[in-house]
């Protein structure tokens, strides 16, 4: 492997939360990362709510090469505009790469399944013909972003052996997590687990898990295939050979 310190620093961005677990929880995360790969220079920005705000990182690099590597789940304004203005208007900015977000990945499907198992489900429950999944999410306007996570809840459906996840959201879509519960409830599924697409605690994720009427998995937080899923991603970015642009990130 090729020595870390010729290589970009590695910056994660986050959305930000007042929830003050969110950003223990991200601080964490990072601290699995540098483990994953020591030397690697990994450095935290926020689009908002929290510092460091990801414009007071990016003019900390001084120009330095840089990829930046979303901790969202999925594609939308954020990851195609927030991003791509913040690293123009960085000093530096043509040496500024931007990672794909975090999701779909099979990885995340690993975290979701074994956050589901500490919350109590077992293996049985995927054949069962009263078990269901509501896959809760924050939800975005940008149809790419509900592409996203309706594969992220294909892909985990299949991974649990077939049982119906229900892709919900928590904001700005339909159907939100009680309308899923409902309409999985409707189809005879009793046995509803919400399995929380969420990086880190927070508002959302607090709203989602209240409403399961059986179990609620924690947020990926800190799960060791989201650490191995931040350096993919980095790796990615960086082998490539331009600066991702808007418009490759809308095709991404």
């Amino acid at each position: 492997m090729p020595p870390t310190h010729h290589r970009p620093s590695l910056v994660a961005v986050a959305h930000g939360s007042r929830d003050p677990r969110a950003l223990s929880t991200v601080l964490a995360l990072l601290e699995r990362v540098r483990e994953l790969r020591p030397g690697l220079d990994v450095r935290l920005g926020h689009i908002e709510l929290n510092e460091p705000l990801l414009t007071e990182t990016l003019t900390g690099l001084n120009g330095a090469p840089a990829v930046l590597v979303p901790l969202l789940l999925s594609r939308g304004y954020h990851v195609k505009h927030d991003l791509p203005q913040a690293a123009a208007a960085a000093p530096g900015g043509e040496h500024i790469r931007i990672a794909r977000p975090l999701g779909p990945h099979p990885l995340l499907v690993e975290a979701l399944c074994s956050r589901l198992a500490e919350a109590g489900w077992h293996e049985e429950d995927g054949t069962s013909r009263s078990a269901g999944v509501v896959l809760a999410s924050a939800g975005s306007r940008d149809p790419e972003s509900a592409e996203d996570t309706r594969r992220m809840a294909q892909l985990l459906g299949e991974r649990l052996g077939g049982v119906p996840v229900v892709a919900a959201y928590a904001s700005a879509l339909a159907p939100t997590v009680p309308d899923a519960v409902r309409a999985l409830t409707s189809r005879g599924r009793h046995r509803i687990a919400v399995a929380s697409y969420f990086a880190a605690p927070g508002l959302f994720a607090t709203r989602s898990a209240a409403a399961a009427p059986w179990i609620a998995a924690d947020p990926l937080g800190t799960h060791p295939a989201l650490a191995r899923l931040l350096l993919h991603r980095y790796e990615e970015a960086r082998t490539r050979p331009y600066a991702v642009r808007r418009h490759e990130l809308s095709a991404a």
